[in-house]
């Protein structure tokens, strides 16, 4: 449990608390409007998680989200969620995550933007080399990453707030709870669940857990509720030294925070930090982005080999290096600012739709066994619809293109599962595939 734990706070953790917090208060303008946004958010993937941790006990297998699409509607939506995974979010978040990191390593090594990108790609070979050979061994570099940039966050935290003045902080105010506006407070929510996204990535990995009815739920759940309590914390110290406004203005806040106490070094320092944040949060995609795809494969809907496990290390080689192709190939033409906002409307609908799964699957299935039932139901679930319903629609009226964009990418994919529909065969329950 420990390392399921591990990899879901690995996978929530990456980029976004270095760079999303300028834009919410942006947006949203007020303190204690920030801080709403900011629980808003982790209350919505805390929702979603204690949701979706009734299917993964149900459904303990590899593949996740895919599966419980699968089981809960039939193998048209699954398709349309891998396939959505294939075409953006997997590459896209990969390729972004690592060109982040490799910008931020510009302070120990010094590269030009050509060569940026070289390491960005390098460094995904390496971890895919990982773990082509052992999910064991990356299991314990995310754990070991993981920790390392749950105590550099803290550091950071606990030394702002000790040699910090917060005399010119937004603190120093009394809290305005009131954001600028309600519909810029649903839009910056669409920005910050960016730093959410992964919530319920772990349970692709049910299948390899140890008692997964019992240990994915409590790490799906541990995982969130960890992630919230430490995003709190770093906005609260990022406000105690710099104003709202100087915040809203900056690409690189944690950087100014840091700066702001410790001079140049601050620099140095935030940016370690997130080149081991970044580390974990690739390290986990790379994990269990292969395995949605070799479910995917079991099931005819991918080419077959990607659903092969190594003959010796029993990990899914060929689907992680097929991961590992798309990731490279999204590093050469994508950044992290183009596709931030593109990439959450394009995996929320198929969150809808698992959470609506668990009332759909009570009723279709009243008597399996459920290791775990979703605490709070129907009022948790029930929420978490609610509001996540009203996140789209907002942000379908107000960026209209890069909605429709979302969507139109995802029918896309109805023809193409037509043509694996006639040539892959019938439904195989995925063998999962296990590490030494």
């Amino acid at each position: 449990m420990p390392s399921a734990a591990a990899i879901t706070v690995g996978l929530i953790i990456g980029s976004g608390i270095f760079r999303v917090p300028s834009s919410v208060a942006a947006s949203v303008e007020g303190v204690g409007a920030i801080g709403l946004l900011w629980i808003a958010g982790g209350l919505l993937a805390l929702f979603g998680c204690l949701s979706v941790a009734e299917l993964a006990g149900l459904y303990p297998q590899t593949g996740g989200v895919y599966v419980f699409l699968r089981e809960a509607y039939g193998r048209l939506p699954a398709f349309l969620y891998g396939w959505t995974r294939l075409l953006l979010l997997v590459p896209t978040s990969i390729g972004a995550i690592s060109l982040i990191m490799a910008a931020y390593l510009n302070a120990f090594l010094p590269v030009d933007e050509i060569g940026e990108r070289w390491v960005a790609a390098a460094v995904i070979v390496l971890l895919t080399a990982l773990n082509y050979r052992s999910l064991l061994w990356s299991a314990l570099l995310e754990n070991t990453v993981t920790a390392l940039k749950l105590l550099g966050l803290a550091a950071l935290t606990v030394a702002i707030f000790a040699f910090g003045s917060g005399s010119d902080g937004a603190l120093a105010a009394a809290p305005d709870f009131a954001p600028a506006s309600w519909v810029g407070f649903g839009l910056a929510l669409v920005t910050a669940m960016w730093s959410y996204s992964g919530w319920s990535s772990v349970a692709a990995m049910a299948g390899e857990v140890r008692d997964p009815g019992r240990n994915v739920p409590r790490a799906l759940v541990g995982g969130v509720a960890t992630v919230l309590v430490i995003y709190l914390a770093v906005n609260a110290a990022y406000l105690y030294v710099l104003p709202v406004d100087e915040m809203a203005h900056s690409s690189l806040v944690a950087a100014d925070a840091a700066a702001s106490v410790f001079g140049g070094r601050g620099a140095s320092i935030v940016a370690g930090l997130v080149v081991i944040s970044t580390l974990g949060a690739l390290q986990a995609a790379l994990m269990f982005n292969p395995r949605i795809f070799y479910a995917m494969a079991k099931d005819g809907l991918l080419f077959a080999p990607l659903g092969r496990a190594h003959g010796v290390y029993f990990t899914p080689h060929l689907a992680t290096l097929f991961t590992a192709a798309l990731g490279i190939g999204y590093v050469l033409i994508r950044s992290f600012e183009q596709l931030a906002q593109a990439f959450i409307l394009g995996v929320w609908p198929f969150h809808i739709l698992t959470v609506w799964a668990v009332f759909r699957l009570r009723r279709l299935r009243p008597d399996a066994e459920r290791p775990y039932r979703t605490w709070g139901y129907p009022v948790v679930p029930g929420a978490f619809l609610i509001a996540s319903i009203a996140m789209v629609l907002t942000a379908l009226f107000e960026k209209p293109g890069l909605t429709l964009f979302g969507f139109g990418l995802i029918l896309a994919g109805v023809p193409f599962y037509l043509v694996a529909r006639r040539d892959g065969g019938s439904v195989r329950e995925p063998n999962s595939p296990s590490g030494p």
